[in-house]
């Protein structure tokens, strides 16, 4: 009787039965409650990524990048990997653009950006994903906003930090974006 019961209601987030409330994972998606919600706070689900600009950017993790059913979903079609080591799983679905490790620890903005221009550009609705999705794909996601839309790191940073509330930027990547931010303007833009 009490199987019978557990499918009479569907996870709110999924659709699919699983006791969602009690941390039990999706046997179906793989879906649970995040962490940081399972003591109360936020409880949107770590399945779906956050839609940073409607219907073409996507921010998320590598958990995010590894659900192809939910990708699809979304009508996600690119992934841009942050992290080299992060292996690109369906090369057969999705078009693949990943991030080299400089030899000088800087992210390549340029090169990402220039992908998520061609992005836009097809009309196609990228992931840009790191591991945790908290602070290489965030960083890409700001330097991308501030050439695109003219906004300086403040603003790129809240404006993504609003979609996203889980970024964590390091000291080093936000030193980074501050020197991306010069090359781009010339100055540091004041946003308030």
């Amino acid at each position: 009787m009490g199987k019978r019961r557990d499918r009479d209601n569907p996870c709110d987030v999924c659709g699919h039965y699983h006791k969602y409330e009690e941390g039990e994972v999706c046997g179906v998606c793989g879906h649970h409650m995040p962490v940081a919600a399972a003591g109360g706070g936020n409880s949107s689900s770590s399945v779906f990524p956050s839609e940073i600009l409607p219907e073409f950017l996507y921010l998320g993790s590598y958990d995010n990048a590894a659900r192809a059913e939910f990708l699809k979903m979304q009508g996600i079609s690119h992934l841009l990997n942050t992290v080299p080591s992060c292996q690109n799983l369906y090369l057969s679905t999705f078009t693949y653009h990943g991030l080299q490790d400089p030899e000088d620890q800087k992210l390549p903005f340029e090169d990402a950006i220039q992908f998520l221009e061609q992005c836009e550009a097809e009309r196609a609705r990228v992931l840009v994903h790191c591991m945790s999705g908290k602070n290489r794909s965030p960083a890409v996601v700001i330097a991308y906003l501030m050439k695109s839309k003219g906004w300086g790191f403040d603003q790129s940073y809240q404006f993504v930090k609003e979609k996203r509330p889980s970024v964590e930027l390091t000291e080093a990547v936000r030193q980074q974006l501050k020197e991306f931010e010069m090359k781009v303007f010339g100055t540091l833009i004041l946003y308030s």
